[in-house]
């Protein structure tokens, strides 16, 4: 499935995506859409994606496309490939439309004098006499209607203090959440950017957040963040992945009463649980939304949705917490106020947005790439800066159809499309063999393939399902590892 980072129209999805997958972003002080944004809308495939992608393995991957599966040339080398109809990032910035909100007033002029100001005059007083008179009777009335007893009660001020709320309420998890969140400003050496949302990682100061959030400040841009009581600080990237679609971020002389948010088990999150999404849409920061965990597994192909843009995969949480352009790099919490996701995507029905930001706002499909997932690169990013994904060793082609992901007759810049010595190799895998489950889950395109794969680690040993000549087959094979996204 495609959808747009916050902001963005996204590819379809897979037809049909295993079930048991945002940075979802609007700027308050830009129309920015993703580069600086956080969260994305699911948008379909941009025109002249390619047909073919290449697979987690030897070669670069791609973005998935909306047309059938089918042979086609070979993916070029690039990596990621150009966005395939995936859902936009949740973020982006709210532009300010002419008469809306803050509009100044202006005193009409004054009319000419004539000969009815004296009645006019005379009006008025008679006004305020009876005006005066009113007031009078209704004091009297109501003071009167007071001596013989009333039928409202109002709340003592202390009472009204005293309201506790227990620690299983939206009202308690958000109040111990929101002042480990921060709202995430980036700007490029252009002026371009837009706001996200991210959250206290570690007690050393790493926030983390979606890529798509921090992109426009990578190459000497400007990184700020706020947290809700107010306090801005400079930030710096420390390392982010491209096909994850996550990023970490250091704040410069951060505070030494940091408090990290508890990281849950994306795993064990079940169909039809609570879910609680924080971030700034269309850059109101610290808004609270909550719903539940729509579906898991979610195969999404996400991207700005620009000509330009390199598409993310992942096997997301899917949610109706209202998530919106700006929520991109947010946390999505469970019931215990708990971390199980990082909010990145949505699925829109059209363009445009609040504050004629061009972006479109929630219907109710947002998508979160797993915190367990997450927390692994994360980790990868503070310990070496760059990220570290699994690979088959073999090229998929990325056309979206319901048959498997096919391995591809060629793969990146002619290079044989099952790497030789690789785990794809080694597992007896050809051309033209069509990959159809990993491990339980269905495989019906080659995003969904790569997506499933990136939840592994290198090391991890999965079994394979595949088809050759109308044959179905078997075989064990152990992932293989590439560093960086280049």
């Amino acid at each position: 499935m495609s959808t747009e980072n916050e902001g963005t129209a996204v590819p379809p999805a897979p037809s049909a995506p295993p079930v048991p997958v945002a940075s979802p972003a609007a700027s308050p002080q830009a129309a920015a859409a993703d580069g600086g944004a956080p969260t994305t809308p699911l948008p379909t495939t941009p025109p002249g994606a390619p047909e073919q992608g290449v697979a987690p393995g030897a070669h670069a991957p791609g973005g998935p496309s909306d047309g059938p599966q089918g042979p086609g040339p070979a993916p070029d080398g690039s990596w990621p490939p150009p966005p395939p109809a995936t859902p936009s990032y949740a973020d982006g910035g709210a532009g300010a439309g002419s008469g809306g909100w803050g509009s100044s007033y202006q005193q009409p002029a004054p009319k000419p004098r004539n000969g009815r100001g004296g009645m006019v005059a005379a009006v008025l007083v008679a006004a305020l006499v009876a005006g005066g008179l009113g007031g009078g009777l209704g004091y009297t009335l109501a003071k009167n209607n007071d001596d013989t007893g009333s039928t409202t009660v109002s709340a003592s001020d202390s009472s009204a203090a005293q309201v506790k709320r227990s620690p299983g309420t939206i009202a308690a998890v958000a109040a111990k959440a929101l002042p480990s969140t921060v709202t995430i400003e980036a700007e490029s050496t252009s002026g371009e950017g837009g706001t996200g949302t991210g959250f206290v990682f570690d007690t050393q100061g790493h926030i983390v957040t979606n890529n798509h959030v921090v992109a426009d400040a990578v190459d000497g841009g400007k990184l700020t963040a706020t947290f809700p009581n107010g306090k801005k600080y400079d930030a710096e990237v420390v390392g982010h992945a491209q096909g994850y679609d996550v990023a970490v971020i250091k704040l410069k002389n951060a505070p030494s009463d940091l408090k990290p948010l508890a990281l849950g088990d994306s795993d064990k999150v079940a169909v039809g649980d609570e879910t609680i999404a924080i971030g700034a849409p269309f850059g109101l920061s610290n808004t609270v939304t909550t719903g539940i965990i729509s579906a898991k597994n979610r195969p999404v192909a996400s991207s700005d949705g620009s000509a330009t843009s390199k598409a993310s995969y992942m096997s997301a949480l899917q949610t109706d917490a209202s998530i919106n352009p700006g929520n991109s790099g947010g946390p999505l919490l469970d019931a215990s106020g708990a971390v199980i996701g990082i909010n990145s995507a949505i699925q829109s029905s059209s363009s445009g947005g609040l504050g004629g930001s061009g972006q479109s706002g929630s219907i109710g499909l947002g998508f979160a790439i797993p915190i367990n997932q997450a927390k692994y690169v994360a980790q990868q990013l503070i310990k070496t800066g760059k990220p570290v994904y699994a690979k088959i060793g073999a090229s998929v082609s990325l056309e979206e159809g319901s048959d498997g992901a096919k391995i591809t007759d060629t793969g990146a810049s002619g290079a044989a499309a099952v790497e030789s010595g690789g785990p794809a190799d080694k597992a007896g895998l050809k051309p033209g063999d069509v990959i159809t489950k990993l491990d339980d889950s269905v495989i019906d395109s080659g995003p969904t393939l790569i997506g499933e794969i990136w939840t592994h680690k290198p090391g991890d040993k999965v079994t394979i399902t595949y088809k050759r000549g109308g044959q179905e087959h078997t075989v064990q094979l152990t992932l293989g590892s590439r560093a960086g996204d280049n």
